[in-house]
């Protein structure tokens, strides 16, 4: 009895304390949160510890403990996997040609026509003078991105974490943003091909603001599905745009013979306009990766492999580069082109080309507008990819969230950009060469000079642990001592340096050169400091 009376005096004397701890929100003596500021806490917790990714976590499918209708999408062809390294037991794929079409599609459209235009109609060039530069530098800066697509096959990576083994895993951010950025351009600006393509059809109906908002929604549904939805869309949508392509010029070609006789070739427009066609090319540095995580290392040769990304950049752009210079050779000498061009930009002299063809050459106008989706769905995949990586519990946020973000962004600065077309994609295309070329060399070195071409020294179980990575000062120091001669070196419309007054713009190639020489030291000194990789 004695007992009992004890306890129940107990319990008197606590209850005010009890009240007290409700009313500032502490738990009972079971554990369980008793106010909605606890519950908050624990479902902050909760959360925190669905979206926390352990250190060295690579992909792994777990079909039976999906619910049922999410695997069916994942059955239906929807990519699962952002971020997280592959596994070589997951790396099935043996369809190594579609690394070939894949590429192939995506520069086999609009865009490439544009860039061609600015060695003729931009910077007054001869149509043969700008044909042998376009050959000359897609030939030598298509090898880069092609060499460094190996290593997603080998080591089931994704382009920007295998830059991690370089830059570490928190300064990886600054190509990181670039690469982002990059990819964000190259989907505005063949969004505005394919608006000014569109709104030609009803210039009273569609504006080139509705043109871009609807070819900027076609490629967000094809980019969303994922992995295997690009590599089937590419595979086999090169076909119309090709056909399109073809009617286009068949029917509009006989002008291309008025060329303007353009201005003597000097120095400074080589190294400028082929500054201008690197950054075409070599920004694919920082994706190709993602388009080959799932292939078998055991069944293709890294020269196959290599030779297919190479042969996807350099065909379909060398002759869409040349026709882009030939239409821009003759614009200023066919009144209806020029006319058109200065409407509606490359949409306006395609409408010109199709005119004989009447009703069907409409149709064939939405076709080429289309021939767009390829680029911009493929630049989307992968900025969304890029920004998985930010922080580290956006591994498992799903690349949904960032792709609509991406587009949010996209859309308006499309709009702004269409406004200046060719001041834009003049000022674009220099600028991501600079910085791509820090990138690339650094990857390049790393893997031939320091890991002695051994992928398997990019080990999974550090991808994500910042104290086993690099810390990235040799890559991002030695991009930055680049600077003191890729500034002299640039020609821009807004800054010329006094290097390329004279030489003109040199920024890539300094970019890339003095990067590859100042990593060499820089990097072996890193690993001397820290004993290792």
């Amino acid at each position: 009895m004695a007992s009992t009376a004890a306890t129940e005096s107990d319990v008197g004397r606590n209850a005010p304390r009890d009240l007290e701890n409700q009313r500032h929100g502490h738990q009972d003596p079971s554990g369980q949160p008793n106010s909605p500021f606890q519950a908050g806490r624990a479902l902050g917790r909760r959360l925190i510890s669905m979206l926390a990714v352990e250190d060295g976590e690579v992909y792994e499918a777990h079909p039976d403990k999906n619910p049922k209708w999410y695997q069916k999408l994942l059955d239906a062809g929807v990519e699962e996997n952002g971020i997280k390294p592959v596994p070589i037991h997951q790396r099935t794929l043996t369809q190594y040609n579609n690394l070939f079409t894949v590429f192939f599609t995506c520069l086999l459209g609009l865009l490439p026509i544009p860039t061609g235009m600015l060695a003729t109609l931009g910077m007054g060039m001869k149509l043969r003078d700008a044909s042998i530069i376009i050959i000359l530098f897609s030939l030598l800066t298509c090898i880069p991105p092609a060499f460094m697509g190996i290593s997603g096959m080998e080591t089931g990576m994704r382009q920007l974490v295998v830059a991690r083994y370089s830059f570490g895993l928190y300064l990886v951010t600054v190509p990181l943003l670039f690469n982002a950025a990059t990819l964000t351009g190259f989907s505005l600006l063949s969004s505005i091909v394919g608006g000014q393509t569109l709104s030609v059809l009803n210039p009273s109906k569609v504006d080139v603001d509705v043109g871009i908002i609807i070819t900027g929604l076609v490629s967000f549904a094809v980019s969303l599905l994922g992995f295997k939805a690009l590599h089937f869309w590419e595979r086999w949508t090169w076909i119309p745009n090709l056909i399109s392509i073809t009617i286009a010029v068949g029917c509009g070609g006989k002008y291309l013979r008025f060329q303007s006789e353009g201005e003597p070739l000097t120095p400074s427009k080589v190294l400028t306009f082929g500054c201008l066609i690197a950054g075409y090319f070599i920004t694919f540095g920082g994706t190709v990766s993602d388009y080959s995580i799932y292939h078998n290392p055991c069944g293709a040769s890294r020269f196959k492999l290599a030779f297919y990304i190479y042969a996807g950049l350099l065909l379909p752009s060398i002759p869409l580069l040349i026709l882009g210079a030939a239409i821009g050779g003759a614009v200023p000498n066919v009144p209806a082109w020029e006319q058109a061009y200065s409407v509606a930009g490359v949409g306006g002299i395609m409408s010109e080309m199709l005119a004989p063809a009447g009703g069907f050459g409409k149709f064939v106008l939405v076709m080429l507008a289309l021939t767009v989706i390829g680029n911009i769905s493929v630049s989307m995949y992968s900025v969304a990819l890029n920004l998985q990586m930010l922080l580290p519990f956006f591994a498992k946020v799903h690349r949904f969230v960032f792709m609509l973000m991406t587009i949010a962004i996209m859309i308006p600065m499309a709009i702004h950009a269409a406004e200046k077309w060719e001041e834009s994609l003049t000022n674009f295309l220099a600028v991501i060469g600079y910085w791509a070329g820090c990138f690339d060399a650094v990857l390049i070195v790393e893997l031939i000079v320091f890991r002695e071409f051994d992928y398997s020294t990019y080990d999974h179980a550090i991808w994500n642990v910042g104290r086993k990575l690099p810390p990235g000062i040799a890559a991002i120091g030695a991009s930055l001592v680049s600077l003191a001669l890729v500034i002299p070196g640039m020609a821009e419309p807004w800054f010329t340096g006094p290097i390329a007054k004279t030489t003109g713009d040199i920024g890539f190639e300094m970019a890339f050169v003095v990067t590859t020489i100042a990593y060499l030291p820089f990097r072996w000194l890193e690993i001397r400091w820290r004993g290792r990789l």
